[in-house]
């Protein structure tokens, strides 16, 4: 059989709307492809990145060195297909060594007709997002007509000229609308999700760090109440985090409307992550307005939590590159914590906009920016970071813990909330921190 890396050894590159053009070569699919360019920190966990609902229109850069290494595991999809618009890894293990593996890297991504680009110096086009910021930027690979015809756009001034504003006009479009209900299509029995976290000491973590090994105790508070999982692109270990501490989840698509939701006498709502411009939804929006008004305790995580802060009246703005990986430091201010969590998202709540009644709970220690939020006046609180964390620090899976504590008692997040003084002072702090100064070599 011919080589794997033979039959990839095709010529790719990725062209930026700035005019830079990064040269290298091609595996997955082929073709032309644009894209919002971003890059992930994360050392592992591709597989959760690939299948990452929230990834929706992009082009992904792993700016750890080698991927591919354990090849692919369906058990640890996010959901049933990749959403990413191109892939971008320095280099790809091609003989990947694990005993669950049942695909290549290479494979998948043909499957999926994802382009995947490779053998480029990926260090220099991170600093370049990093610096300049999220841009668009266009993948071409392989020898169609369409990636010929872009490729020798190149060597032409004004044909790259209308090319880099072709790329430049692309938008994600549709994004949440595209993506709900795609993870629920690997859904899974509470006890087969218990069990199979068991073998992998992937249990429920309580705040002290401890693992809860018995079902029966993990369960015990969840029994009998029933939450309803809002899809705006979930990853389906939200869903799995919720069923190992006893709930019934009912998964809605992101065209539920208040009415339906409140149909199926839920305990509790889970908003969930998802894809894009959190401004892009308004029915979404002015859906989960009417939604609050029932005092039904919300957890919101990422997407969920942005819509959730629009909804009560603060705004979102859009962060210069982002933050994705596994190693994001936020602190808890209430004990003054500081926790390593896993993130994925270009936009961030203003924090200065937060309302009467929302207090500030969490911030990024690199740039202080809105992390997480307590609401006094509902049942409710909302994080940036993924506590479900896949792959990930499990160090914030407790947070579903007091999801359940909040279903079973619904005044108990007054004793979550830390003073007003406090939070003022972290408040200004957080707004006029220099992230210039803050930010982490890569």
């Amino acid at each position: 059989m011919e080589n794997a890396k033979t039959q990839t050894n095709k010529s790719a590159c990725i062209v930026l709307a700035n005019g830079q053009v990064f040269e290298g070569k091609g595996f997955g699919a082929s073709g032309c492809i644009m894209g919002e360019a971003v890059f992930t920190t994360g050392m592992n966990g591709y597989i959760e990145t690939l299948t990452d609902p929230s990834y929706y229109g992009q082009i992904v850069t792993q700016t750890f060195p080698l991927v591919g290494n354990y090849g692919i595991i369906p058990k640890d999809f996010e959901s049933a297909a990749v959403h990413m618009r191109g892939y971008i890894v320095r280099s790809w293990c091609e003989s990947p060594s694990n005993f669950r593996c049942q695909q290549t890297l290479n494979d998948y991504l043909k499957a999926q007709n994802i382009i995947g680009l490779y053998d480029i110096d990926t260090r220099a086009l991170t600093k370049v997002l990093r610096e300049a910021g999220v841009m668009n930027a266009m993948i071409i690979s392989g020898g169609s007509a369409e990636a010929d015809e872009a490729r020798s756009a190149l060597f032409n001034e004004s044909k790259k000229t209308e090319l880099l504003k072709k790329i430049e006009a692309y938008k994600i479009e549709h994004a949440v609308e595209s993506v709900t209900c795609n993870a629920s299509k690997i859904e899974e029995s509470a006890d087969s999700v218990f069990a199979e976290s068991a073998a992998y000491r992937f249990v429920p973590v309580k705040s002290d760090g401890t693992k809860v090994n018995n079902p029966a105790i993990a369960m015990h508070d969840g029994k009998n109440k029933k939450v309803v999982l809002w899809d705006f692109g979930a990853k389906a270990n939200i869903r799995r985090e919720l069923l190992k501490r006893g709930l019934t989840v009912l998964t809605l698509p992101s065209t539920a409307t208040a009415q339906q939701i409140l149909a199926e006498q839920p305990d509790g709502i889970m908003l969930s992550n998802g894809p894009g411009d959190p401004q892009n939804n308004p029915h979404i929006i002015a859906e989960l307005k009417e939604l609050i008004k029932h005092n039904i305790p919300v957890f919101g995580i990422c997407l969920g939590h942005q819509l959730l802060a629009l909804a009560m009246g603060a705004d979102t703005i859009k962060l210069k590159y982002g933050h994705r990986g596994a190693n994001q430091p936020v602190k808890q201010l209430e004990t003054g914590r500081v926790y390593i969590s896993s993130q994925n998202h270009g936009y961030a709540v203003k924090n200065e906009s937060l309302p009467a009644g929302a207090v500030l709970s969490f911030v990024n220690t690199n740039d202080g920016t809105c992390e997480g939020i307590t609401y006094t006046t509902i049942p409710a609180f909302s994080v940036q970071f993924h506590p479900e964390a896949c792959s990930g620090p499990l160090d914030t899976s407790f947070l579903f813990d007091d999801f359940v504590k909040l279903i079973n008692n619904p005044q108990c997040l007054k004793s979550f909330v830390a003073t007003t003084e406090r939070i003022d002072a972290i408040t200004y702090f957080a707004s006029t921190v220099n992230t210039s100064r803050r930010r982490r070599r890569i």
